[in-house]
């Protein structure tokens, strides 16, 4: 039996190790370092190394545990325990020095989270949660906002590297949002994006076409904060990525999921 504070406490330690790597890699930084795998999407020699630095943290935590990572800077496999990784959620922001960029690491039993920690190195804060237990910012517990609905909501998205036809469904649905919320923000990191929602600092967040790596963390946090999460359909899959709702309370969810069903209703799958 693992002792998951303690795992936790190591994956703090991790993510605060790799979130240094990269500021201090920030000061020399030159767009020069950067690769391209795709339109929009970035990756830098940063990115390896923080993904490096942290398996080499996490390997000895759980020794026959398998990895799930960005950069497969390690053999790619699920055990009854695994490790997703996002080393740095927001290479983009990173590359042009804005923040918010993040560290995710979650760590699944039978595919299930058990822990979670999000480290955004520009703010030094290091949001984590565990199985039944608290999620928390630091040493303080957090919670997501109250609000019930979207008129007195403030939104979170970004669009998917490869928005492709959806651009339509996404435009349109900020254009409403626009009017009929307190706004809608695309900040750059699912990850930050995630945590912000389970601490209050927002009410909503919604996107496609992500990856596992990239929500698993942060979700676990929210949800273990008390946000509602579930699938543009309504169900259980948002931790594929493939569509993600996640909403201070369940009556907004509600409401958002009329929303995304309504202009996304050709790309829900």
């Amino acid at each position: 039996m693992i002792d998951l504070q303690e795992i936790c406490k190591n994956v703090c330690v991790a993510a605060r190790s790799a979130g240094q790597l990269m500021l201090d890699e920030r000061k020399n930084f030159s767009l020069d370092k950067v690769e391209h795998k795709g339109v929009h999407d970035y990756v830098s020699y940063v990115d390896r190394k923080a993904e490096e630095l942290i398996i080499k943290h996490l390997s000895p935590l759980i020794p026959s545990a398998g990895f799930i990572t960005e950069e497969a800077t390690t053999e790619q496999s699920k055990a009854e325990y695994t490790w997703v990784i996002d080393p740095l959620d927001g290479t983009t922001n990173y590359i042009h020095g804005l923040s918010p960029y993040s560290v995710s690491i979650a760590l699944l039993k039978d595919e299930q989270a058990i822990v979670g920690v999000v480290y955004i190195p520009t703010s030094d804060e290091c949001f984590h949660a565990v199985k039944d237990g608290k999620a928390r910012l630091n040493d303080m517990e957090i919670k997501p906002s109250t609000r019930t609905k979207v008129k007195e909501s403030l939104l979170i998205t970004g669009f998917p590297y490869k928005v492709g036809d959806k651009i339509e469904a996404y435009l349109e649905m900020m254009r409403y949002l626009t009017f009929n919320s307190h706004g809608v923000r695309r900040l750059g990191s699912a990850a930050a994006d995630l945590v912000y929602v389970a601490c209050g600092r927002a009410e909503v967040f919604y996107q496609t076409d992500l990856k596992p790596w990239d929500v698993a963390a942060g979700a676990f946090i929210a949800m273990r904060a008390g946000a509602a999460a579930s699938d543009f359909r309504g169900g259980n899959d948002f931790m594929s990525g493939r569509s993600i709702l996640v909403s201070g309370t369940s009556e907004l969810n509600e409401e958002m999921l009329g929303l995304v069903r309504k202009f996304f209703e050709k790309h829900i799958d």
